[in-house]
């Protein structure tokens, strides 16, 4: 199992890919958190914007379709994509996952 952050620079956009993960089945649950301040080096400048983090619960054995799923559907050039395994979790959580990510 894993949790995956991946900042957007709108609501809109974390709600697109949030709801194209999901109706593919490669998440169980996205999270979306009220805006934070990002602050940031790019291309040699110090930038600081305002973004949404999404948090995404998923199979491991999914990250990849995930990952290019995310940089299908993302604007940035180069958008923050981390993936933590989950060391506990609730079992029943678990298996809830697994059953709603199910695919043939």
């Amino acid at each position: 199992m894993l949790l995956i952050l991946c900042n957007c620079p709108t609501t809109a956009v974390a709600e697109q890919i949030s709801h194209d993960l999901l109706q593919r089945r490669l998440i169980a649950c996205a999270n979306l958190l009220p805006p934070v301040r990002s602050v940031y080096n790019w291309q040699e400048k110090i930038e600081q914007t305002q973004e949404i983090p999404l948090l995404l619960k998923a199979r491991k054995q999914d990250y990849v379709q995930i990952e290019q799923a995310i940089l299908a559907l993302h604007p940035y050039q180069v958008p923050e994509i981390i993936a933590l395994p989950v060391e506990s979790a609730l079992a029943s959580y678990q298996t809830w996952l697994y059953e709603v990510t199910e695919r043939d």
